[in-house]
Formats: structure tokens, sequence, C-alpha cells
């Protein structure tokens, strides 16, 4: 039997609180070719409760393309970089800000980022006041956006954000969460198990699998009001949804005719479900490339799970994985240039990265126990889910494999990991 909790469903199957778990980041790898950046704590932020230098600083690093350098206390937007070296040595950029506590308890962040070479402002920066405390970690992870795309050219997607699983004991809840983790909210708490979250393009609605009818059934459910509807609940197995490009319909897995098969179901009311594949194997996990003229699905047609995609106009499946006989989980980068996957070696769990026009494969993980590949917006990071010392955790890893980031909390095993949008 497949042993991945999705393939294994496939056969048989507003966010104003606050976290209930903490997270912080841990570092490991080495990165090549990376930029220096000067950054000290910004002026006054040790009167919140968000440390807006530190935010920004695990951002930047978690990319593998900034390493941070320690810039001394005292600076803000407000000064001119002092003469000599000494400050900013080694850097090639400095970032500095405050954080000032207005009379009715918000707060104004204002920010500078400098050439440190050429000793010139790059930019200046105020988020838009009044920013409620609460907001203060959102104002960190959006200046790192500034900063990233300022330097790199390249849209920053530290402001972006995720969703996952947690479960403890019977307790399964689908949170949604910062890109780095924090501030996580419950949009869902079940005693059944939720599997397979997937974004809308536009951010909006999560799509997902609950078992909560005592059978597995696709559900829709809006972030801001809370409010969900079925999408899918066929007779049979209904599994692994994925949002078209442009929002208008889902693929999905029904098992409706016994064997499960990948179907296009549109969106309107009342839609009767158009069926994809026709082969006598298991077809699931279907993908959209991002230009939505193409689906990529897993399939045991060759004998082994590997990874198939199809024209969605009519065609022959064509297979995509050939290195093992035990390949799964595709997840296409939104530039539309890679695939991630999960891999068999053994009895252990890869997650691997193929180049689709250079047809390169790429060991990643170092884990064995890899699950549930996702890209960041820009295409830059993978998220995945792995198991560490007897725990499910979430990890994101650069495309090389050389930065790697867990994300660890106080106990509740974390699945199933998706990767939000842009915000708009």
């Amino acid at each position: 039997m497949w042993a991945r909790r999705r393939f294994t469903a496939a056969i048989g199957a507003g966010l104003a609180l606050p976290a209930a778990a903490q997270f912080r980041v841990e570092i490991s790898g080495i990165g090549e070719n990376q930029i220096p950046v000067a950054l000290g704590p910004f002026y006054g932020e040790n009167f919140s409760k968000v440390p807006l230098s530190q935010v920004i600083r695990a951002d930047l690093e978690r990319t593998g393309l900034f390493r941070a350098v320690d810039a001394p206390a005292g600076l803000d937007e407000r000064r001119p970089l002092p003469a000599g070296d000494g400050p900013v040595a080694g850097a090639e950029a400095l970032l500095a800000g405050s954080v000032s506590r207005l009379a009715d308890g918000t707060f104004d962040v204002r920010f500078r980022l400098w050439d440190a070479v050429r000793r010139q402002p790059i930019i200046d920066g105020k988020l838009p006041p009044p920013l409620p405390e609460g907001e203060l970690r959102l104002a960190a992870h959006r200046i790192a956006d500034v900063v990233f795309e300022k330097l790199t050219g390249q849209r920053g997607v530290f402001s972006t954000r995720i969703a996952y699983i947690t479960r403890s004991g019977r307790r399964h809840v689908l949170r949604v969460a910062d890109s780095d983790g924090e501030g996580g909210s419950p949009l869902l708490t079940s005693d059944q198990p939720i599997i397979s979250p997937a974004w809308s393009p536009n951010g909006r609605e999560l799509a997902y699998v609950s078992f909560e009818d005592e059978k597995a059934v696709v559900w829709s459910q809006e972030l801001v009001s809370g409010q969900r509807q079925r999408v899918a609940n066929f007779r049979g197995s209904n599994s692994a949804p994925a949002w078209s490009p442009d929002g208008s319909e889902f693929a999905l897995t029904l098992s409706r005719d016994a064997v499960a098969q990948i179907y296009l179901l549109s969106r309107r009311p009342g839609s009767v479900p158009r069926r994809l594949t026709t082969s006598a194997s298991i077809d699931t996990e279907p993908v959209f490339a991002p230009d939505g003229r193409t689906l990529y699905f897993v399939s045991d047609r060759g004998g082994g799970p590997q990874v198939y995609r199809m024209p969605l106009s009519g065609g022959a499946a064509e297979r995509v994985t050939f290195e093992g006989n035990y390949n799964i989980s595709p997840a296409l980068s939104p530039d539309g240039r890679y695939m991630a996957y999960i891999t068999r070696q053994g009895g252990a769990f890869k997650l691997c990265l193929l180049d689709l026009s250079r047809g390169g494969v790429t060991l990643l993980s170092d884990t064995s126990d890899d699950e549930s590949p996702s890209f960041a917006p820009n295409s830059r990071l993978i998220l995945f889910a792995t198991r560490i010392q007897g725990r499910d955790v979430l990890m994101t890893t650069t495309l090389d494999g050389r930065i790697k980031n867990r994300l660890v909390t106080s106990g509740l095993d974390m699945l199933e990991p998706a990767w939000g949008p842009f915000r708009a």
C-alpha cells in the first residue's frame, strides 16, 4: 500500500484568534554568494511585544540570499551613517528604523535602507498608520519584502501566509499563519482528519478534505467570514482538490466509478464533474501547470506510482518522472520552471526537485519521511512536512537544498502544509 497520507486518502477516501503554538526558526546549511546586510535593533522596538528587527533578520536569512551582520544599536532612519567603516564593515546594505507608540496605543513604523558602500539611502519607508500592536509582525514581514525586492529585483514572500494541519490526539486543526509560521489562527477544528489544504488563487479561500461526514469530502471555506460549503460529496471518496489558475474550477480525485480517477468540476452550482483520466489504475494528486493548460498527476499505470502530465485540451498522458520506482506529490513552481515531488529511496521518503526544461533532478532533503511540498509564490523556497525525532514538523528549503529552516512547535504535530499566494 502506498504509504503517504494523501495518497492513501485518494484510494480510500476572519482570523483574529491568537496562535496556540509558538515557533522559532532553526537554520542549517551554507549558502553561497550571500548579500551581507547590516541590521540592528529598531529604535524603540523594545517598547512593543514584537522584535521587528529579529523578524526581518530571520526572514532575510531564510532565503539563503542574505547574511545578516550586526549593526550597532542606536541607529534609526533619521540619522546619517557615521563616518568610518566600523559600524557597517563588510556590509553591502544597512537597514535601520524606529517604532513609536502613539497616544491611542497604535504604532508608527519607519525605516531606511542604505547602500553601505556608497553610504547613500536606497529607500525611505513608512508603513501606513495607525498600526495596532497585533499587526507589527506583519509590518516587519512587509519591510523584509521591501528590502528583498530592492536588493534582488524579485518580489518577497514574507508577508504571505501558509496553511497547515496540527494534530494532537484526535484533535485536528486547520490553521493559517504567517510565512514563518508565527501568528497562526485556527480555521477549522475537528475530531476527524483534515488533509490536503489548497489555496484559492486570490488567497481568500481554502479547499481541503475533511472526514467529518465519515468519508472523504472536499470543502471550501472563506478565510474572513469562515463560511464553508461542500465542493465534492459524490459516491465514494472525494479528495486531492486543486484550484485552476483562474479559480473557476477544481481538479480533484473521485472514486465515484470505483477506481480513483481525475475529474474537473466547475465552481458553478449544480455542475457535473467531467472525467479527465480513463485508466484502469489509480490516478490522483492533480495539480495545474501555471498556464492552466496542462495537468500533472500521479498514477500507477506503469506499475509503481509516477508523475504524469496531460493537456487539458485532450491528448495522451506522458510520464514525467523516471528516476526511482515510487514518485508522488507533485508541486509546480509558480514560474513553471520546476516540479517538487517526493521519491522513495529504500524505506525513506525524500524531497526532490525536477528542472522541467533541463530534466535534471536534485535531492533536496537529508530527512527520511518528507511529505506535501509547496512552493513559495516567488518560486524561491519550498515548504514541506517531515518527521524529526518522532515529531511531525514543517521545514522550508532553498532550491539548492543548502539552507533549511525548521518551524518548531511546543509539541503539536504539523502536517499538510500549503503556501498561499501573494496578498492582493
